[in-house]
């Protein structure tokens, strides 16, 4: 009977909280210290505070809980119990760190061109709530902010919460219109992004919003799936000899060899089903128009390879 090792338990949900303090904390950094000074709202409940907080001043934090709250329990009561602990707990770290940071910290930035001027003039921007005018390089803060949005989230996401907020709109929608969840998202957040235009009338604060969007979602991916560099292989050939031994001996590999038929004349088909790195994939990729010119290839993406001679399964 097969017995969960629970040391290994406890320390895999030691760890996910980490990641969830972690991410949320690093949360609040890419909001408060880079999003908000530059007057950006890249979707979802504290995008939509940022403006809120420029134009009548209130903590980002008391207006993003003030929406959270109850988008949770409307979602609960809509949906179902979908949100765990994991979500609720974020939602209220993500708080009290945001809190803590603009009490501590205030709005100003951390990237700008030149040090803080204290008149207005020609191409500097206001900081929020007061705090004098800089001159703003948004390109720099842009990038960094997505980075920082997209390692945070991307750790919530790795600690097994979700993030919430907007998202809980998309999913209520989805359950009555029928449009995925996808382009839901999209719409909501593209909403709250090109308020900032309806707000301070400066179209290139939705478009730099836009961006930190984009890059923030290739952060959360690198963050949890990792660098993506193992490749599948899925080869249908009637002479499958000469592709198992270059994969064997040349490649130092293995893989899996099965048995199909074709849809069209129902003949019997071989498929040689081999996972590799990408130099593997290319050499193979290479030599097959000697093994097998007639050969039909697949080659796919590997979100994640578990197993032996790749990564170790949770909890090994």
């Amino acid at each position: 009977m097969y017995k969960i090792n629970r040391k290994n338990k406890w320390w895999r949900e030691i760890f996910a909280y980490f990641l969830l303090i972690s991410g949320s904390a690093l949360f609040a950094v890419g909001d408060v210290m880079f999003v908000n000074p530059y007057l950006m709202a890249p979707g979802g409940t504290y995008g939509l505070s940022n403006v809120l907080n420029t134009l009548w001043p209130w903590k980002i934090s008391f207006y993003a809980i003030c929406m959270d709250v109850p988008l949770l329990l409307i979602g609960t009561w809509i949906l179902g119990p979908k949100f765990g602990v994991k979500t609720i707990i974020s939602t209220a770290l993500i708080f009290v760190f945001t809190f803590v940071l603009e009490s501590l910290w205030g709005y100003d930035p951390v990237i700008f061109d030149g040090t803080i001027a204290t008149a207005q003039g020609e191409g500097m921007l206001a900081i929020p709530n007061g705090g004098g005018w800089f001159r703003p390089d948004y390109f720099l803060n842009t990038v960094v902010a997505g980075i920082i949005y997209g390692v945070a989230i991307g750790l919530i996401f790795r600690s097994g919460a979700t993030s919430g907020g907007s998202d809980i709109i998309s999913m209520i929608l989805h359950k009555y219109t029928h449009v995925s969840l996808g382009t839901l998202v999209m719409i909501v957040d593209g909403i709250i992004t090109l308020s900032t235009l309806v707000a301070f009338g400066d179209i290139r604060l939705p478009i730099y919003s836009a961006i930190v969007i984009f890059i923030e979602g290739k952060i959360i991916d690198l963050v949890v799936d990792g660098i993506k560099s193992d490749k599948t292989m899925m080869i249908i050939t009637d002479n499958p000899e000469p592709i198992r031994d270059y994969i064997i001996n040349q490649l130092h590999r293995s893989g899996t060899c099965l048995t199909g038929e074709g849809l069209y004349k129902g003949r019997e088909r071989k498929m040689i089903y081999v996972t590799l790195d990408r130099s593997g994939m290319v050499r193979l990729r290479e030599a097959m128009h000697e093994l097998d010119p007639k050969a039909f290839v697949n080659i796919m993406e590997s979100a994640e390879v578990l197993g032996k001679g790749f990564h170790r399964l949770p909890g090994q």
